[in-house]
């Protein structure tokens, strides 16, 4: 069958989440899929390229073809990053970092692509949430991710109780992540609102040599410190019964 004769696959492709050689987090699998991919939807160019770059760095990057999506794209864009496929153009769907579509765009790509019977192929690679979730020790059955909690604090205290009600009336994970020069307040504000033996997880750039990964009650943090200014962190927490 001619390549022109079918329609392209829509391939779902993380990326590292920090600086560290790629293929020390990454599968030879997608290396191999970005080799093989001239067309890419990402949301930055520029970070993209170097990141293929460093990932195949004997590449032509002069035919790639990139659509940008982010929180800039209009709605009314989306459909035409699909028209490679449509074509018969296998396609790579690519975040900043980590996986697309959670807690990063996509999932209205991804939804479209499905509308129009585009196969989508997710790959293997590395996802902050789910990485904190199997350090944290917490519950790994039932779990919820809300992304950001409100900048307010007063709206952003209510939250907070009320994932801490949901959380001991589910026996449920609750998921949590901040912008990085926001950790620090989001932290404090997590120690003053919840239960002394609430279990807090917190979990800063996952997957890099430096990485730190530390589950205690709220009484327990708050006889000490933590650097997490600027970092990348993810938070959990569990009340127990």
């Amino acid at each position: 069958m001619d390549k022109s004769d079918r329609t392209g696959k829509l391939f779902i492709i993380p990326s590292r989440l920090g600086e560290q050689p790629p293929l020390e987090v990454l599968p030879l699998s997608i290396r191999k899929k970005i080799n093989d991919i001239d067309h890419f939807i990402v949301e930055n160019e520029k970070v993209t390229r170097r990141f293929i770059k460093k990932i195949v760095p004997g590449k032509s990057q002069n035919k790639i073809k990139f659509f940008k999506l982010n929180k800039y794209t209009q709605d009314t864009e989306i459909p035409e990053f699909l028209e490679p496929c449509i074509a018969g153009h296998d396609t790579g769907l690519l975040s900043d970092a980590g996986c697309p579509g959670i807690a990063d765009p996509g999932s209205e790509l991804v939804r479209l692509a499905h509308d129009k019977n585009i196969k989508v192929v997710p790959l293997v690679g590395p996802s902050s949430v789910f990485l904190g979730l199997m350090a944290s020790g917490l519950n790994g059955q039932s779990f919820a991710f809300h992304g950001y909690l409100p900048i307010d604090k007063k709206e952003c205290r209510t939250r907070i109780k009320h994932f801490e009600k949901l959380s001991e009336r589910e026996a449920q994970t609750q998921i949590f992540i901040e912008t990085p020069y926001r950790n620090q307040q989001l932290f404090d504000l997590l120690l003053r609102t919840l239960s002394p033996g609430t279990l807090l997880t917190v979990a800063c750039d996952l997957s890099l040599s430096y990485e730190t990964i530390r589950t205690r009650s709220v009484s327990e943090w708050e006889k000490g410190s933590i650097d997490i200014h600027k970092r990348q962190c993810i938070f959990l927490f569990r009340k127990v019964r």
